[in-house]
């Protein structure tokens, strides 16, 4: 348990910019906090201590504003960043060095019992607010946009944006015109409805100058 704590901790020197010190994270990292509640709560969900474990969960979300279902596989190095409103199911699995901004959803669809929250594979992020919903698989180092809504799997080393979500980018390669020199920082994702409107926006600007030249050249025509 305390080696696990150390590795936690570690990641949040790794991935925040803002950390000032060991103290600090100890106190004021809400992240932290769901996560040690999550693995007592998980030890007593896999002896069946069902209640006991829900119990503690519930405190732990009472305390951080995250809500960790004991039931749910999480693998080493989740950083859960601010981390409010965030919602992990029951049969939701974590792979390793996953990034999870507040706001996310790791949620389910419908009421059939089984595996019915995602699976999320290992250096994935999933940006403020966005919502992965069912029994879908998350691919490797893939990205998730802020604010999306994911219904359907997701590739290896894709970005996704949008409601539905939508695959943007795979192995770095563009799979739509995007904006220059964006990078996969979840605040910088590609904005695909942007980018339609901007193109509708040439065309009916192409339009108006081809009804203008015409106008003027019947005018032309009848002086």
């Amino acid at each position: 348990m305390f080696k696990t704590i150390k590795e936690d901790i570690k990641v949040i020197f790794e991935r925040d910019p803002a950390v000032k010190s060991l103290l600090e994270v100890i106190l004021c990292y809400p992240g932290l906090h769901a996560l040690i509640i999550y693995r007592i709560a998980h030890r007593f969900y896999q002896k069946r201590f069902f209640l006991i474990a829900r119990f503690i969960s519930h405190v732990g979300r009472l305390l951080t504003g995250i809500e960790i279902h004991p039931g749910a596989k999480i693998g080493k190095g989740l950083f859960i960043d601010h981390g409010m409103g965030v919602v992990i199911g029951e049969t939701t699995e974590i792979g390793d060095n996953v990034t999870i901004y507040q706001g996310a959803t790791l949620g389910g669809t419908g009421k059939e019992k089984g595996k019915r929250h995602p699976t999320i594979g290992n250096n994935v992020v999933v940006a403020s607010g966005a919502k992965v919903l069912g029994p879908i698989k998350i691919g490797d180092n893939s990205k998730i946009g802020a604010g999306a809504v994911v219904l359907k799997e997701v590739p290896e080393n894709c970005t996704v944006v949008g409601i539905p979500g939508r695959v943007v980018k795979k192995d770095n390669r563009r799979l739509r015109p995007v904006h220059k020199e964006i990078d996969l920082e979840h605040g910088k994702m590609p904005d695909p409805i942007a980018e339609e409107l901007n193109k509708l926006r040439e065309r009916i600007s192409e339009l108006e100058d081809y009804i203008y030249k015409n106008r003027k050249e019947d005018k032309n025509e009848a002086v």
